[in-house]
């Protein structure tokens, strides 16, 4: 069987309003899908949709609704309006969270719990929604951390989380076959989330991060969804994470 293309499929991007889950949806829209993007911010759904209309031109396919991650009424609620599904992509991330420390000795178990709620017990809740939408030779691609891969102080918490992403991953490819589950793990990228940073300083911090990685510099979301969309496509390939992260898992 050839790999598959995504002309006149549909894909839900939860997350697809912004950095990584954007680029997604504008690549899906230039191969000619159909994407239905997915944030809790209602203003900011439907200013994506209006840029990915303007972006994908007259043959462009855009539609949205209001999710919350958290929340599994409302994750229902948007696949109900999402419809018949191809492929699932799921991006969303609570960065407040995920970039907090969180030492052990100083453990908040309401907050250790809230560590996991958006990207791994939101990303469980998008599959099982999704599931009975979605057809027999579709997709699902759920999105890692690198701190999986690259413990760091304090964050014991955020690593076990992303680490259970990838196990999610592997065991869902099992349980869900002849449906593909795979997972993308990326590095530095530049998203929108670095824009809360004065550019001195982002610039700085950037540059220690990736200075000995084997390609030393930070990624633009567009090429971290080259990944998402083979995960798509690659129709031999499921239970994987690839890592797209300049070598930074080499150094």
């Amino acid at each position: 069987m050839a790999s598959a293309d995504l002309h006149n499929r549909t894909v839900a991007v939860i997350g697809g309003t912004s950095g990584i889950g954007f680029a997604v949806a504008r690549r899906c829209l230039d191969q000619g899908a159909r994407v239905h993007v997915g944030s809790r911010d209602p203003a900011r759904v439907e200013a994506a949709v209006a840029r990915l209309g303007a972006s994908g031109g007259i043959k462009a396919s855009a539609s949205g609704g209001e999710v919350d991650a958290r929340d599994e009424a409302s994750v229902a609620a948007f696949f109900e309006q999402a419809g018949a599904l191809d492929h699932l992509v799921y991006t969303a991330g609570d960065w407040d969270t995920v970039r907090t420390s969180n030492p052990i000795d100083a453990l908040d178990l309401d907050i250790a719990q809230g560590v996991f709620g958006v990207r791994f017990w939101g990303a469980l809740l998008a599959v099982k929604h999704a599931l009975p939408r979605l057809g027999e030779r579709g997709s699902i691609t759920l999105t890692n951390g690198m701190v999986a891969h690259r413990p760091r102080k304090g964050a014991a918490l955020n690593t076990a989380m992303a680490g259970a992403v990838e196990h999610l991953t592997r065991s869902l490819a099992v349980d869900l076959a002849p449906r593909r589950v795979n997972a993308v793990c990326p590095g530095i990228v530049l998203t929108e989330v670095w824009e809360r940073m004065p550019e001195e300083q982002r610039d700085a911090q950037i540059r220690r991060m990736t200075e000995r990685q084997p390609l030393a510099r930070a990624a633009d979301p567009g090429e971290v969804a080259e990944a998402y969309l083979y995960s798509m496509c690659g129709t031999y390939t499921t239970g994987q994470v690839f890592l797209v992260d300049g070598g930074m898992s080499l150094v």
